[in-house]
């Protein structure tokens, strides 16, 4: 696969989308904690609820929302779950001005942002393989993944200046503009969108059809030989790497006495190895296959975080940690695009929709129940016995990965 090769107008627009949002939601990262802080000068407590109680919530909110998705058109979905999250973020500036801004709105919207989160990448998931081959899966996700990449990169910086320009109630208002943008790539996508038909309904009451209908996702997931190790593998991992990042952060600005300014840059700069990485898959898929590549990226991935347990102050310490950064984000780059192919293609057209979102409800509540767990584990043993652990645990988590023998990456017949 040509690293070069036109993936078609539709794809064109989608990516284009997919930039909008992702460069508004890394320009206002962390803006509703800095709202809470700086504006309705809230506490670590309420800091710390806010953070975890609205992705947490939101998730669960949206354990509904893969089925709904499924049998609709994906694009007005899309379209939808754009315009829904501009709509919340814009409430927060225009509660603001009114002076009417509180704790419990930042709380409502968060919620509502993580649920049509989940939404929008179910029907993403499922839009995206609408619109490229099976063959150039694996380079379209590369080229979404180095936006992500991108993004993370210059994001923050960028919010970090206009927060300090005219206040973090700014960046709110981008992050609502790049949710607007997105809803017009998507609509300019065009062309028509047949309508997913809906499969005969068993027999039963409503309720154990719409329960039959919610778990599908999931019961899909787990007994296929290649999602289910890859999905415990992929929701483990990132659960611990997010859940260490709090804990790293109360080292380094805490016992080790880092300027802020430094550790951003600690995790700021590394994204570029991300970068490289997704830039690379699809070089590497050509020449050594997808599944060998997988279960490489997989295996390298989680071999660095263990050496955060032994940062250090001054700049040996700083080095430290953008050494394993770079490292691990260049892995995950190369992992992430490769893993996301492989799913679509194993994943049936009838199930996309509900397969995404089971794995993303899955994957939020697993980040939220690890963070809060690791935090809890920190302030018992202090932070570095904390993220030794989460290092030790991750090296572990290869052996969840597809192995080599496993079947052909072609999805299965549907079931109902």
């Amino acid at each position: 696969m040509a690293a070069g090769r036109r993936l078609g107008r539709g794809f064109g627009w989608l990516w284009a989308a997919y930039a909008a949002s992702t460069f508004g939601t890394w320009v206002a990262f962390d803006a509703f904690a800095l709202v809470a802080i700086l504006v309705l000068h809230a506490g670590p407590a309420e800091v710390s609820l806010l953070a975890a109680a609205g992705p947490a919530v939101g998730a669960l909110a949206a354990v509904p929302f893969g089925p709904w998705v499924e049998f609709r058109r994906k694009r007005p979905v899309m379209v939808a779950m754009d315009l829904l999250r501009c709509a919340a973020l814009l409430s927060v500036p225009a509660a603001y001005a009114l002076d009417r801004l509180g704790l419990v709105q930042l709380l409502v919207v968060a919620v509502v942002v993580g649920a049509a989160d989940i939404a929008f990448t179910a029907a993403a998931g499922a839009c995206l393989k609408a619109l490229v081959c099976p063959d150039d899966l694996v380079v379209a996700s590369g080229r979404l993944e180095s936006t992500t990449w991108t993004a993370t990169l210059l994001g923050p910086p960028l919010g970090g200046a206009l927060t300090g320009l005219l206040g973090p109630v700014a960046v709110v208002l981008a992050n609502a503009a790049g949710y607007l943008l997105s809803a017009l790539g998507v609509r300019a996508i065009g062309g028509a969108e047949p309508r997913p038909a809906r499969p005969v309904r068993p027999p039963g009451s409503a309720v154990v059809r719409r329960s039959a209908e919610v778990s599908a996702g999931w019961r899909y997931i787990l007994a296929d030989p290649v999602l289910r190790p890859l999905f415990v593998h992929t929701v483990l991992v990132n659960a611990l790497i997010l859940a260490v990042s709090p804990v790293l952060a109360v080292l380094m600005l805490g016992e080790l006495g880092f300027a802020p300014w430094q550790y951003g840059l600690a995790f700021a700069l590394p994204c570029a190895g991300g970068l490289i990485g997704s830039r690379l898959a699809g070089r590497l898929v050509d020449r050594f296959g997808a599944r060998r590549v997988l279960r490489t990226a997989g295996t390298l991935r989680v071999c660095w975080p263990l050496a955060l347990a032994f940062t250090g102050p001054g700049t040996g310490g700083l080095v430290l940690v953008l050494l394993v950064q770079s490292g691990m984000l260049l892995c995950i780059g190369v992992f992430n695009p490769v893993y996301a192919a492989l799913r679509l293609r194993r994943v049936p057209a009838d199930r996309t929709a509900r397969t995404l979102a089971a794995w993303s409800v899955t994957g939020k509540a697993a980040v939220a129940a690890l963070t809060a767990l690791w935090g809890l584990l920190a302030g018992l043993t202090g932070p570095r016995p904390a993220i030794a652990a989460a290092g030790l645990l991750l090296l572990a988590t290869p052996l969840l990965l597809p192995s080599a023998t496993a079947p052909d990456d072609h999805p299965e017949p549907a079931r109902s």
